[in-house]
């Protein structure tokens, strides 16, 4: 076997992941003579695929190249919510004085210390994806190598073949390469190389304004960076509500960040030590020099060394591997599963796809991708979730839509926390309660999103909602005052005329 990967920083938390998720010294156990279930990739999708088909009784083989674990625990939502937690407890400490707190004008924030902590909860939450525990407490035979199809029901790996009845491909996605010249030789950061440094950049830039680039700006400028964010379209969060990117940017630039909309970045370069960055806006040449240059583009999946084509499996190498429903690609032995194939690349969607392919591919199930309910969450301060559709998807669907929106200053808790910044709204079938989309902009929002997702799954409408007693006071009971609202679009004026003919005749 190669020898395991460099984590950077090389320190003892480091050491400790990867002796978890890429032991040294690791030896691949001889194969079956055929497995119910290949796994290809050991990120969210692959594990859970690994973990639920064995604890099933599948004989399960799982091939990883890199890190067990995958982006989400070694390069994404990991590291990235620990740092965010550091840089909101940094700014929590400057705005304390509005609730009469004093003596807290000497903090400072420790770069070093706070990215140790990262590590070390990085380092603690490993033994879940690690390569012991998967041998050994689950019976999956564990292989560290690039895994590459010989067949339609053929895998080979470091010198030997697997066969298998049926194969699921779990091999995910990267951060996408910056499409301008100079960039490569200039260096730059991408969510798999952040959360190595050691020292906070004085001034960094970040290029493209999605969820990765808006929580590591807001995140860095908390923390002490001086921030710019470069983006070509004409606000953040280009793919959100535009009211709940408004309230985010409005919140990045108190925050102290540059934002550089409607900006095209035509190259990059070095100038000594220093990075430079020549961009265009509205007609003039820009120069942005900085330190650091966080990239965040987009994800390109890992189909590179699969050998696709030996097994009949279709793909596209910007795309990823071609699935049905039932998330079968052409190869009917053959299934995938998370962001190599699927639009929405969470952690979470790749735990449900990979719940289907289990049913699916074990069972003949046939269960379908295209029914879940997705949601998501951006995790800045203050957070944007979402679930199901926007008005406008809704509208060119040909689908008439009632928008509700009630803004958080309305809601008790909301003003006593200090956090009215933030709205709820949802979007109902027009003349029913049937929610098809539901947008929330609060501190907490993706912990909110939760009670509209399951609604909708359930399909149960906004009345139901409106019949849940909610505790008070919570940020939460905006739900119940969305379908107060509805309830009271219900009140037309017949209807209300006749209710004031019928309470009138009551008094007489």
């Amino acid at each position: 076997m190669d020898q395991p990967p460099l984590i950077l920083p090389q320190t003892e938390e480091n050491r400790s992941l990867l002796a978890n998720v890429h032991p040294s010294g690791w030896v691949n156990p001889e194969p079956l003579e055929c497995y119910n279930l290949v796994v290809i990739g050991a990120g969210t999708a692959g594990l859970v695929c690994a973990a639920g088909a064995a604890s099933l009784g599948a004989k399960v083989a799982l091939i990883e190249r890199h890190l067990l674990g995958g982006d989400c625990l070694n390069y994404g939502c990991v590291p990235s919510k620990g740092i965010i937690r550091t840089a909101r407890a940094a700014n929590d400490v400057r705005n304390v004085v509005e609730f009469g707190v004093t003596g807290t004008d000497k903090a400072g924030i420790d770069f070093d210390a706070a990215m140790a902590r990262v590590r070390r909860l990085r380092a603690e939450l490993s033994p879940h994806d690690s390569a012991q525990r998967f041998r050994d407490e689950l019976g999956v035979d564990v292989f560290f190598g690039v895994g590459s199809f010989t067949g339609p029901d053929t895998i080979a790996v470091e010198g030997k073949l697997l066969h298998f009845k049926k194969g699921v491909i779990c091999t995910g996605a990267r951060a996408a390469a910056p499409p301008f010249p100079g960039i490569e030789e200039t260096g730059y950061l991408t969510n798999e190389t952040v959360f190595s440094l050691t020292e906070l950049p004085r001034r960094i830039a970040v290029i493209g304004s999605g969820p990765i680039g808006c929580e590591m700006a807001q995140t860095f400028a908390r923390l002490g960076s001086t921030v710019t964010i470069i983006e070509r379209g004409d606000h953040i969060l280009p793919r959100e509500d535009r009211h709940a990117a408004e309230i985010v940017e409005k919140a990045f630039r108190r925050d102290g960040v540059h934002i550089a909309l409607e900006t095209k970045t035509l190259a990059a370069a070095l100038k000594g030590s220093e990075k430079v960055i020549i961009a265009e806006q509205g007609g003039k040449r820009l120069e942005i020099t900085v330190d650091e240059i966080l990239v965040g583009v987009g994800r390109a999946p890992n189909v590179e060394g699969l050998e696709l084509e030996k097994a009949g499996i279709a793909f596209d190498t910007r795309q990823g591997v071609k699935v049905d429903a039932m998330l079968r690609t052409s190869n009917p032995r053959v299934f995938a599963s998370g962001d190599i194939c699927f639009p929405y690349k969470f952690t979470h969607t790749a735990d449900a796809l990979s719940r289907i392919v289990i049913a699916n591919a074990l069972f003949m199930g046939r269960q379908k991708s295209s029914v879940l309910v997705v949601p998501w969450c951006t995790y800045t301060d203050p957070e944007v979730a979402h679930v199901g559709m926007y008005e406008g998807e809704a509208r060119t669907r040909g689908i008439e839509v009632t928008t509700l929106t009630v803004p958080l200053c309305e809601v008790d808790r909301a003003i006593l926390d200090g956090e009215t910044e933030g709205f709820a709204r949802v979007h109902l079938k027009k003349n029913s309660d049937k929610i098809l989309g539901a947008t929330i902009v609060a501190r907490h929002a993706g912990e909110m999103i939760g009670e509209l997702s399951l609604a909708m799954t359930a399909g149960l409408g906004l009345s139901a909602i409106g019949m849940t007693i909610h505790p008070y006071p919570t940020q939460a009971e905006v739900m119940k005052k969305l379908a107060d609202s509805w309830n009271r679009t219900r009140l037309k004026p017949l209807v209300k005329k006749a209710l004031e003919i019928w309470l009138k005749w009551q008094r007489n």
